[in-house]
């Protein structure tokens, strides 16, 4: 049964760290696979046969992306490292407020990683030119996915967190 409107919910500040820290958590597992197998596959790239075919450019692109990849796998990591730590410290609304900013920014850095990720794909089936658009436009479509849609839906929502 839902509460009378401007209501909220009824919990302790303990229940509602304990129930921020749930949502992420879930959150953090959806991010945590997609990225870990992104970073896999990127991995497994200098092992085929047409790696050697890539320029100079694309190597170090490649690299780059490789990089980023393993910081965004450590940035979604975090979160539950910290929980290791603080583990039954009574930190949990430390934890859940560094968890939030740990996974925006790991939204962040899979936006930049895929459209990394478009640019070296075009730009080895294609063209550079086409490479900076397909990724221009990929980072285009992320940030409105990843930035304004949920601003526009959070605009209309009340904030009891």
């Amino acid at each position: 049964m839902s509460e009378p409107s401007g209501q909220g919910r009824r919990e302790t500040p303990e229940e509602r760290a304990d129930r921020n820290w749930t949502d992420l958590l879930q959150e953090l597992r959806v991010s945590q696979t997609g990225v870990q197998l992104l970073a896999a596959f990127l991995v497994t790239l200098p092992f085929q046969s047409r790696f050697t075919e890539l320029d100079d450019f694309q190597q170090r692109w490649y690299l780059g992306l490789l990089a980023l990849a393993f910081l965004t796998v450590g940035v979604t990591l975090a979160p539950v490292a910290i929980h290791r730590q603080v583990f039954q410290g009574g930190a949990k609304p430390r934890l859940v407020r560094a968890a939030h900013v740990l996974t925006e920014l790991a939204l962040g850095l899979i936006a930049l990683l895929l459209a990394g990720i478009a640019f070296l794909v075009v730009d080895v089936v294609l063209d550079r030119t086409a490479a900076t658009l397909a990724s221009g436009v990929s980072l285009l479509v992320l940030l409105v996915l990843l930035v304004a849609v949920p601003h526009l839906v959070s605009r209309g929502a009340t904030h009891t967190t």
